[in-house]
């Protein structure tokens, strides 16, 4: 269950969702494609065919026309070679091994002398196809595009503006930028391997950021993030109510999580109810650290930045903004 867990928590970075839907979808192809029902192509061209394999079929054709001078069918397997036709009947009429010369030439007046039917163009060939494959494909091509999609929406959910005014997810990035760092060397903490900002903002529907931890030989150690994890009330902007911290250590197959709860959620208990399955929850206050632990690693969550939504709702039960600083270091060394 530790292991299904931490897969969910990796596919909830976009970049990742996105990813993965593309290797199955493209796997699943392959495998319905090939194995389960694989195209059948049927009234094939010899326009498909290689040079050397043309060159042969028409020899055969004007063979067949010596033999039966069936006239139509001749033509009818002339314009089947496609382009190519012209220049290897020319091939054969000029090589010294052709035999029969006779034949050839014979062959070579009835194409001139039936030009336009000579130049009729090619029906092209079709593939039988089940009514099945067909809504596979069609499915399939709906689960890339909506992975894409949404990988799109989130990579550029900052530059999205209907009135040109400041987003919520642009105006989270300015309060994340402009918050200040804590500087754990000034307090006698060894520097973290990795420290960042992020600021939620009330109308951001699609919070949810994650970060990478590498080493500094550049290895890669696992990913921490925080995104929106319950709302109160209805209506648009979401009113988020809580927020899931993660944490997750590349050599522990159980990811950290706790809860950030507001005031109001904290002390209701059929919220908490709702919420005990994602982790240990946490009323959120601000300047009070909150520590996740993994096998190796471990972040320190602190609340820079805190302001509850005013309205129609109970008092701090849901977040007008609040700015989280994540710092991580190795279990040993913090």
């Amino acid at each position: 269950m530790d292991l299904v867990n931490t897969l969910l928590e990796k596919l909830k970075n976009p970049m990742i969702a996105a990813v993965a839907a593309l290797v199955v979808g493209f796997f699943f192809g392959l495998v319905w494609g090939w194995g389960i029902q694989p195209v059948e192509w049927v009234d094939a061209s010899p326009e498909l065919l290689n040079k050397e394999y043309k060159r042969g079929y028409l020899q055969m054709t004007i063979d067949s026309f010596l033999v039966n001078s069936d006239a139509n069918l001749a033509l009818q397997r002339w314009q089947g070679i496609g382009e190519e036709a012209s220049l290897l009947l020319q091939e054969i009429s000029t090589d010294p091994n052709t035999q029969n010369k006779s034949a050839v030439d014979a062959f070579a007046l009835l194409v001139s002398a039936s030009v336009p039917a000579a130049t009729a163009p090619v029906e092209v060939p079709v593939s039988e196809t089940s009514p099945a494959m067909s809504y596979a494909l069609i499915g399939l091509g709906i689960l890339v595009v909506a992975a894409v999609g949404f990988f799109a929406l989130r990579l550029l959910r900052p530059s999205i503006s209907q009135t040109g005014e400041a987003t919520p997810a642009q105006q989270a990035a300015q309060l994340s930028q402009d918050a200040q760092q804590t500087d754990y060397a000034e307090l006698g903490l060894a520097t973290p391997i990795t420290q960042s900002m992020t600021t939620y903002v009330l109308g951001d529907d699609l919070y949810d950021e994650s970060f990478s931890i590498e080493s500094q030989s550049g290895e890669f150690m696992g990913e921490y993030g925080v995104g929106i994890s319950d709302t109160i009330g209805v209506g648009d902007p979401k009113k988020v109510t809580a927020l899931e911290i993660w944490l997750f250590d590349k050599n522990d197959i159980k990811t950290a999580t706790k809860v950030l709860m507001s005031e109001h959620a904290y002390n209701d208990p059929a919220i908490r109810q709702r919420l005990e399955a994602k982790g240990e929850l946490v009323v959120i206050q601000t300047q009070k650290p909150v520590r996740l632990e993994t096998e190796t690693l471990q972040l320190l969550v602190t609340v820079a930045d805190l302001e509850y939504g005013t309205g129609p709702l109970p008092p701090s039960s849901y977040f007008d903004r609040t700015t989280l600083e994540l710092a991580i270091w190795p279990k040993n060394n913090a």
